[in-house]
Formats: structure tokens, C-alpha cells, sequence
């Protein structure tokens, strides 16, 4: 386990990281050479009080994370005194309100799929005020031809943001509307509650990742956005300080780190020498949760933490994540991309003065749908579906449109329906399991194709990663329509590994980028068979992919409201 040195026993040191997800907590002990040493994780409980609201327990939410972080250093058969520092991904956009001073939610978490506000949006995307706002951005963009205020020309509110579904909570919770008029109230995403509890109430924070992804932040000043904190009517001061996703040392704080943990010290002393040395933004856990006080040395939303796992540093660098929905992330380097189609500027990470922004197109209902097809028993194991697609030459002229949540970029159409279309009475399961997962891969098409057109970047490599890129048809597809490589990682919990990356960089744990480069296993590449071009010279997924638009155009507009 370690050697002896100077009188004392030189124990070796890992990285703990913990990624809170949509429907499990996961968290993973990391050694050296990113593997993984131990690992446990929990579900979480989705509430639905009522049609629409999708809600989380906050308390079960914190219980759960204290359990799997226990739970993954004694599956690792080490110590906690061994973990150097801590790492967190969280999901998006799901939020809380609290009280400052006793630290008690007003609400449960609001989670991204609520819908409780979907009334809300409606009526101020119809408002007077959002035509005027469109009205006055167009105006700028003609006098100063900034690409920025023709794209906020178009922007509209959608229930996954924070931003209505916080005004919602703001009109509508008694509570919360006293504690904001007696100064006493907290908002936070995931991480910032989280922050808050292991803190013992200290920090009350987040990162620009996290608050990049909340559309109230704007991406291109590095700060909340007064102007739409004003239209809406929320107020600045129960907003969390916006740190960096991984705070910069001075000191060689990992060989300082190392000596305190072979020293075993009691959690006083240990506390003592940690507030001197990780004085940093996120803070310290509390020694009474863990028996010592780690240092949480990352925070980052799960998206860009998993394109930092897939060590996406350079731009053009290009992840798609495949897991419930499709998230398509491209490296824009140190400009914010702006866009009219529907992709949206994030910043991937800050560390120091250099910050990374992202440009990420998503498409709804990935591993959803697959899901739905189990459910209907069109297939028993998932596993089984790539076989299944390949057993028959073609789908027999059927077509899925993915859209249970309607279509995102660049359709953009929350009122569309999900649908097969050119069923007939020699469709059988398989045809209708192949359009499934061509579906998937026609979508993965539409997000690069519109990603490339927009962004003019060229794109340098592409890492897949989440539970749907297991599947080789799928990615074999997608490699022959994009006309790329594809690379798909060794193991596919990348926010996981981002966020230990992060933290493992903090404290010198890894050296640097290139260091973390060469940890990267990958488990497969797909090569495209042929090149895009000659792919649509020979026309056979030429006419395919036109007939799938076409039944995505008959699928537009179907719901009279989303």
C-alpha cells in the first residue's frame, strides 16, 4: 500500500468523483491511472405530486449522496483519509429555494422535466413584452450586424429552463415570497445545495458550467443577467456566486495532501491544516460527514464534465453523449458560439483566467424510445436490438420520428408527435426495431450537420459516450452518415471521470491535459465504411434520410400546444 519514508508510511492517495444523474447517483473511486477502485451507487426517486411536476426529495437526494460516497471508498477496501479530493457532476437545470438561516427548502427539488410552468411559458412567449424584446434585438443586429442580437431576436422561453419555472415557485410558494422580502432566502442547483450540506451552510455557490445551463446567466458578460433577472422579476440577491469549475493552486498542494493522510491525524488537526491549505471557493466537507474533511475541488454540470472526461480540449474536439436524450457538445474555444438554429452557447469549464465555451445541440426521446419499444415488448433485451436491425436488409419503408418531447434543434418544434409512418402488412418487429435506431442515428446526423454549418469549425475528432453507444448499429451508422471516425471510451461514465479529472488536476494529483490524454482508453473505433460522398452518390440512405424528413415534417405541429 505505500512505503516507508522519513519514519513514516507514504500512503498512496485517490480521487473520489460522484455524478448525480436524473435517476441514479454514482460515484466512483479513482487511482493513478483513472482507473476504477471502488464504486457504488443509489436511485433517485422522481415524485410526480401532480400531472406535469416531476420533483425530488431533497433530503433523500443529500442521503443518497452521503451513502454512495461512503459506499464507493468501502467497496474500494480503502480509507477515507486515502481520498484526496472531491469531484461533483450534477444534471442541469433542476433547482431549490431554501432558508439562509436554517438552511430548511421551501419546495422540493424542481427538476428539468417539470412542466408546472409550461402555462407560464405559453403566455410570455405571446406577451407584448417578448415582441418588443424581439423587436428591439432586431433592431440592434440591423445597426450593428452582431450575430448575438439576431439570435436573441429569436429566442423564446421553454419549460426546461429555470428561469419560469423559478418565477413560477416565486409566485406561487408563500413561503418563499416572504423569505425573499425578508432577505433570507437561497437558490441553487443541484450542486449548490449539495455545496451548501457538505459545507455545513459555509458556501453557497456554483460554477460557470452549472450556471451557464440555467438561462438566466448570460454567457458572454461571465455573469447573472440583470436584464432578465429584471423582466422577470428575480432577484439577484438569492442567486448563488459564480466560481470557477476548479479552483488554481500556488502551493504543491498535492504532496501536501499526501503527507496529511499518511499521517492518519485526528479530524481537528486535519481540519485545521485542510482550512489553511484548500481555502479555495468550493470549500471543505465537513469532517463530521465522511470522519475527515475533504476538499471539494470541482463542481461541473454533467455535459460539459462529460466532454471534459472525454478529454475534448481542443476546438473543433466534438461528444456526443447518448443517454436518455442526445447531447451533441462542440469545443468553440474562447468565444461563445452564437446561433439562429437552436444550438445553445455553454461554457464547459473555467480554470484560472482561460475559459472553454460550447456550442450543444440535443434531440429528446434516445434511450427513451428505446425504452418505449421494451416496454411494448417489441424486443425483450437491449442488447439484442443491433442483431435484431441487421437481420433484415432495411426497415421495409418505415419511419420513426423520435419526438415523445418534441423536436429540438433545428426544428425546434415542441408541439410535435412521435410516429412511425409507412407501415404495412409485411412490417414486422425487426423493421420496426431498425427504424428505432435509425432514427437515432438520423438525429445524430441533423445536430452535426447543423452544428458544422453553423459553427464553421473543423472538427477535429469525435468521442461517443452514455448507455445507447453500446449499441453497434447505431454507431456504425452514425459513422457512415457523418462520414467520421467515431471513437467510443473503454467505460461510459464520463461526467464521472470529468469531474475527478477536474479535481485531480486541482490539486496536482495529474499534471496536466496531455497527462490525462494518454489515461483515455478506447474500446472501439467505427470507422465509416465508405466516405460521406460516396455515401450519397450510391443514394441508399440518400432517399432514405428524405423520406424521414418528410415524415418528421408530417409530424410538426400536431399537439395544439406542447
Amino acid at each position: 500500500m505505500g512505503t516507508q519514508r522519513n519514519g513514516f508510511s507514504k500512503r498512496e492517495t485517490f480521487i473520489l468523483s460522484v455524478d448525480v444523474g436524473t435517476t441514479s447517483i454514482r460515484c466512483h473511486v479513482y487511482d493513478k491511472s483513472a482507473s476504477i477502485r471502488g464504486s457504488c451507487s443509489a436511485k433517485v426517486s422522481l415524485l410526480y405530486p401532480q400531472p406535469g411536476w416531476v420533483e425530488i426529495d431533497p433530503e433523500d437526494l443529500w442521503k443518497g449522496f452521503v451513502t454512495v460516497v461512503k459506499g464507493a471508498v468501502q467497496d474500494s477496501g480503502l480509507q477515507m483519509c486515502q481520498m484526496e479530493s472531491l469531484g461533483i457532476s450534477t444534471q442541469r437545470a433542476t433547482f431549490i429555494t431554501w432558508d439562509r438561516n436554517t438552511g430548511k427548502p421551501f419546495h422540493n427539488f424542481i427538476t428539468w422535466q417539470d412542466l408546472r410552468a409550461a402555462e407560464l411559458v405559453r403566455s410570455w412567449n405571446r406577451s407584448c413584452t417578448m415582441k418588443t424584446v424581439h423587436g428591439v434585438m432586431k433592431m440592434l443586429h440591423f445597426l450593428t450586424r452582431q450575430k448575438r442580437f439576431l439570435a436573441a431576436s429569436l429566442v423564446v422561453f421553454t419549460t426546461q429552463h429555470v428561469s419560469l419555472r423559478l418565477v413560477w415557485a416565486l409566485n406561487n410558494i408563500p413561503q418563499l415570497r416572504q423569505a425573499v422580502e425578508d432577505d433570507s432566502c437561497y437558490f441553487g442547483t443541484i450542486d449548490t445545495w449539495l455545496l451548501y450540506k457538505l459545507t455545513k451552510g459555509l458556501v453557497h455557490a456554483t460554477d460557470y458550467s452549472n450556471a451557464s445551463a440555467t438561462a438566466i446567466f448570460d454567457s458572454y458578460q461571465m455573469c447573472w443577467s440583470g436584464f432578465l433577472c429584471s423582466l422577470l422579476s428575480i432577484p439577484l440577491s438569492i442567486l448563488p456566486s459564480v466560481q470557477n469549475t476548479r479552483y488554481s493552486f500556488t502551493l504543491n498542494c498535492s504532496g501536501i495532501s499526501r503527507v496529511l493522510s499518511s499521517l492518519c491525524l485526528t479530524k481537528q488537526i486535519m481540519l485545521f491544516f485542510f482550512s489553511l491549505i484548500f481555502s479555495h471557493k468550493f470549500g471543505t466537507c465537513d469532517p463530521s460527514i465522511f470522519g475527515v474533511p475533504i476538499p471539494v475541488m470541482s463542481v461541473m454540470a454533467d455535459q460539459q464534465a462529460a466532454m471534459f472526461g472525454e478529454c475534448c480540449f481542443d476546438i473543433g474536439d466534438v461528444k456526443i453523449t447518448m443517454g436518455t436524450g442526445t447531447f451533441m457538445n462542440i469545443n468553440t474555444g474562447n468565444k461563445p458560439h452564437t446561433s439562429i438554429a437552436g444550438l445553445y452557447p455553454l461554457v464547459g469549464w473555467k480554470i484560472g483566467a482561460d475559459v472553454v465555451y460550447l456550442a450543444e445541440g440535443n434531440a429528446a426521446g434516445t434511450g427513451a424510445a428505446i425504452k418505449w419499444a421494451q416496454d411494448l415488448e417489441l424486443f425483450s433485451d437491449v442488447k439484442e436490438t443491433g442483431a435484431i436491425a441487421t437481420s433484415v436488409e432495411d426497415s421495409d419503408g418505415v419511419y420513426f420520428v423520435p419526438s415523445f418531447s418534441g423536436l429540438q434543434a433545428p426544428l425546434n418544434d415542441p408541439k410535435a408527435c412521435a410516429s412511425f409512418m409507412g407501415l404495412k402488412p409485411s412490417t414486422t418487429k425487426r423493421h420496426l426495431v431498425r427504424a428505432i435506431l435509425e432514427s437515432i442515428a438520423f438525429r445524430n446526423k441533423q445536430l452535426f450537420e447543423i452544428m458544422l454549418r453553423e459553427t464553421r469549425i473543423p472538427i477535429t475528432k469525435i468521442r461517443a459516450d452514455g448507455g445507447v453507444c453500446t449499441n453497434n448499429f447505431i454507431m456504425q451508422l452514425t459513422a457512415d452518415l457523418l462520414g467520421r471516425k467515431i471513437e467510443r471510451p473503454s467505460h461510459f461514465d464520463m461526467s464521472c471521470l470529468g469531474a475527478a479529472f477536474v479535481a485531480g488536476l486541482g490539486t496536482g494529483y495529474w499534471r496536466n491535459q496531455e497527462e490525462l490524454k494518454k489515461l483515455l482508453t478506447t474500446d472501439q473505433q467505427f470507422l465509416p465504411r465508405r466516405s460521406k460522398a460516396d455515401w450519397d452518390k450510391d443514394g441508399r440512405y440518400r432517399g432514405v434520410l428524405q423520406s424521414w424528413e418528410r415524415a418528421l415534417q408530417r409530424s410538426m405541429h400536431w399537439y395544439s400546444q406542447p
